[in-house]
């Protein structure tokens, strides 16, 4: 038939200007033709009398430009023709079809960001009509819902609450779509916003935040261990300090105890204080002249000495001591 495929070339051309300008892709192309209604033509050359319908579409029979009734999927009988003047046909998929709607809008934050929208919707069996011959631009009329629904919602919102409650957007546009269009005989199945996308300068600052706010966790765990090695250092060498010197006190202890038993024995003297201290000195000096003789490395002093002066530094200590208990000067 002359007059088939009118709608579709001429929509083709359109579309090829277009993709020579780079205004729309030719993904963008199929969506729009795929959702278009079409002018169809018979099986018989010359003749719209019969028709096969696929199982996918929806044909409308026009007798003489004016709509007539609507056509079962298989081989119709439409009426008689003569070159395709008296009866004409128009189709329509019946197909579940998937339009991508991006929009550009801000939050409330000042961020600007895409949102990329997937509305899959479909024609009405019982609305074919209005599909058919009320809307002429599919794509372009949920565009502009979808724009509109989204660029009302994602300004009330901060980046984060955009990406924590893209199923309420998706809801509002769902919900004003199925509406919107089921007045042209289409069906809204389901509209996801599948992605939001920042600014790409605020993703990187984002990425440089969540970073930086890592390594300060990180630099702080490391601190707060070395914090607990430390103190746990310090009360390890606290402990091993008092029982070193508990240890030394039994020993000095053991030592006082072993000089009077061996110098009282078998006497019934009893030692002073004083003579027991004179000895304590008296086996530490020669323990540390011992020290000193054992270590090699150990730099020494000789000074005149004999084992008699022991009794004069215990003099020494013990007047150290009664003149530091003085009156006098403990108010020093």
């Amino acid at each position: 038939s002359r007059f088939g495929s009118c709608t579709l070339a001429a929509l083709r051309e359109f579309a090829g200007c277009f993709f020579a300008a780079g205004t729309v892709t030719r993904t963008q192309f199929q969506q729009l033709s795929a959702m278009a209604q079409k002018q169809e033509s018979g099986c018989l050359p010359c003749t719209n009398c019969f028709v096969t319908v696929p199982q996918d579409k929806y044909y409308a029979v026009e007798n003489f430009g004016k709509y007539s009734h609507m056509l079962k999927p298989g081989l119709s009988f439409a009426g008689f023709d003569c070159c395709g003047c008296c009866i004409q046909y128009r189709s329509i998929t019946s197909r579940v079809d998937q339009l991508m709607v991006q929009v550009h809008t801000k939050t409330k934050d000042n961020v600007f960001v895409t949102a990329k929208v997937a509305v899959q919707q479909s024609v009405m069996p019982e609305n074919t009509v209005e599909a058919i011959y009320k809307l002429s631009d599919v794509h372009a009329q949920i565009d502009s819902y979808v724009s509109d629904v989204v660029r009302s919602c994602v300004p009330h919102l901060t980046l984060d609450e955009s990406f924590e409650k893209k199923d309420d957007i998706s809801n509002s546009v769902q919900q004003r779509l199925t509406v919107e269009m089921g007045h042209y005989g289409f069906q809204i199945h389901k509209a996801l916003v599948t992605e939001l996308v920042p600014n790409a300068e605020v993703v990187q600052s984002m990425n440089e935040i969540n970073k930086q706010k890592r390594l300060r966790d990180a630099a702080i765990m490391a601190a707060e261990g070395e914090k607990i090695r430390v103190v746990k250092a310090a009360e390890a060498a606290a402990d091993a300090a008092q029982l070193q010197g508990e240890g030394i006190a039994r020993q000095r202890g053991a030592i006082i105890d072993g000089l009077r038993d061996s110098i009282t024995h078998g006497t019934q003297e009893a030692l002073s204080t004083e003579k027991i201290s004179e000895l304590l000195l008296i086996t530490q000096y020669f323990e540390t002249l011992r020290d000193i003789a054992a270590n090699s490395k150990a730099s020494t002093v000789f000074l005149p000495h004999s084992a008699g002066a022991v009794s004069d530094v215990a003099s020494q200590i013990r007047s150290g001591i009664m003149q530091a208990g003085a009156p006098g000067q403990q108010r020093m």
